[in-house]
C-alpha cells in the first residue's frame, strides 16, 4: 500500500510549557511495496514518524494517508516490530506468534497452522514449542516479526529492530529479512541508525535533518540483489549518506557543547564484520 505524508507537523508541549518541535513540513511518498528506511541523528523525529503512521499519534498538522485514505488510528493493515521483541514469556513461541489470530477469532488449528507456515519463512520452525528464555536475542527478534506477519499486513513498520543484536545475528537478519520482502512484497518502513544496514536492505534512503526534523535528502539504492557490501555502488553511496549525516552530527553536538566543537570528517570505516555505521 502506498504512504502519503503531506505537510506533516508534530509539537509536542513539555512540562515547563514550553513547545518542542520535532517534526516540521514532512512530505514524503512511499510507494507500495517499497522497502524505505529512515536514517538522522537521535532526536529528529524518526519514530515519530513511524508512530504517526501506526495510528498511535495524531500530527499537529498535515495529514497521513494510506491508499488515499486518512489514518486516524491503529489498523490491523499496519504493524510495528520494535527494537525490544516484547514476547509474552509465559507463551511458547507457537503461541505468541498464534496469539493476535486468536484475538481475532480464527479458530486455534487455522490459526496454528498458519502460524507455523510464517514460523518456517523466519526458520524457526523447530522451535515453535520453546519459549522466549530459551532462545537467543536473534530467534526472539525473528519470533516478534513472525508475530506481524502472521496478521498479514499491508504496511510493516520496523522500529530499529536489530539495533540491539550482534553483527553476526544482524547479516543472517538482513539475508532473511530481504528474503521475506521479496517473497510477500510488502511495503517496509524501516528505521535505522546503520548506514551499511540502511544500504543493504532498502531501495531508498531518507536522510532527515536535526530536529525539528525534515527531510534533508533522499538516495536510491540502485544495486542488484542479494547486495554485496564490497560493492563499490554501495560504498560509494555510503560515503554520501555519511557526508550528509556528519553535517546533521556537527549540528546536534554544537547544540550540547558549543561553538568550539568539530566533528572529525570522512571517518568511513569498511571492515569484513560489516558494522560501519552501528554506532552512529
Amino acid at each position: 500500500m502506498q504512504v502519503v505524508l503531506d505537510g506533516v507537523h508534530k509539537q509536542f508541549r513539555k512540562e515547563d510549557g514550553q513547545v518542542l518541535q520535532v517534526l516540521k513540513g514532512i512530505n514524503l511518498t512511499v510507494r507500495a511495496g517499497e522497502f524505505l528506511s529512515l536514517i538522522g541523528p537521535s532526536g529528529c523525529g524518526k519514530s515519530t514518524i513511524l508512530n504517526i503512521i501506526a495510528g498511535l499519534e495524531q500530527p499537529s498538522e498535515g495529514s497521513v494517508r494510506v491508499n488515499g485514505k486518512p489514518i486516524n488510528g491503529p489498523g490491523i493493515d499496519r504493524i510495528v516490530v520494535f527494537q525490544e521483541a516484547g514476547l509474552f514469556p509465559w507463551l511458547s513461541v507457537l503461541d505468541n506468534v498464534t496469539y493476535g489470530l486468536l484475538l481475532k477469532n480464527m479458530p486455534r488449528k487455522k490459526a496454528e497452522a498458519k502460524a507455523m507456515d510464517v514460523l518456517r519463512m523466519v526458520h524457526l520452525g523447530r522451535f515453535a514449542n520453546a519459549y522466549p528464555h530459551e532462545l537467543s536475542g536473534g530467534m526472539k527478534q525473528r519470533v516478534a516479526i513472525a508475530r506481524a506477519l502472521v496478521m498479514d499486513p499491508d504496511i510493516l513498520l520496523m522500529d530499529e529492530p536489530f539495533a540491539a543484536l550482534d553483527e553476526q545475528t544482524r547479516i543472517v537478519l538482513h539475508q532473511e529479512l530481504q528474503e521475506i520482502w521479496q517473497q510477500t512484497k510488502k511495503t517496509v518502513i524501516f528505521i535505522t541508525h546503520n548506514i551499511r544496514e540502511a544500504v543493504m536492505l532498502s531501495e531508498r534512503i531518507i536522510l532527515m535533518g536535526t530536529r525539528p526534523g525534515m527531510v534533508k535528502q533522499e538516495f536510491v539504492v540502485e544495486a542488484a540483489r542479494p547486495r554485496d557490501p564490497s560493492d563499490s555502488v554501495l560504498v560509494h553511496l555510503e560515503k554520501r549518506i555519511m557526508a550528509g549525516l556528519e553535517q546533521e552530527m556537527e549540528k546536534v553536538l554544537k547544540e550540547e557543547m558549543g561553538d568550539d566543537y568539530r566533528l572529525q570528517k570522512g571517518v568511513v570505516y569498511h571492515d569484513p564484520l560489516y558494522h560501519l555505521g552501528s554506532d552512529i
